[in-house]
């Protein structure tokens, strides 16, 4: 789990410019197309389920603020980048095709001093 709240204090700490999201890749990476048109056969790893998501909700959210990508550490291999915060953003601008959303990169280090325990 990620602290929010701390990811944004990191974030006021240390401005960055928001860096732009491809909403397209990232909402067929978080199974987006498959919450309007179910597929039994299929399972969503990392993205939100059809109870998860509020829809009404998600169409009400402000495409201006930037969501929110933290970097996780993989042994080996480049840190993984994981949508810790937006996903109700990713969904409204992927129904609006809207092309990209501003985002906030977490550094790994600070992806670290975001995790907590649950």
């Amino acid at each position: 789990m990620f602290d929010i709240n701390a990811a944004l204090a990191l974030i006021a700490a240390a401005p960055r410019a928001p860096q732009p999201l491809n909403v397209t890749a990232w909402a067929n990476a978080y199974g987006l197309r498959h919450l309007d048109n179910p597929n039994p056969w299929a399972t969503n790893l990392i993205g939100p389920t059809n109870n998860s998501l509020n829809r009404a909700y998600a169409m009400t959210t402000d495409l201006t603020t930037p969501v929110i990508v933290c970097q996780i550490p993989i042994t080996e291999q480049q840190p993984a980048p994981l949508l810790i915060d937006g996903t109700h953003r990713l969904y409204r601008a992927w129904r609006e095709q809207v092309p990209q959303l501003p985002t906030y990169l977490l550094s790994p280090a600070e992806t670290q001093q975001i995790k907590t325990a649950r």
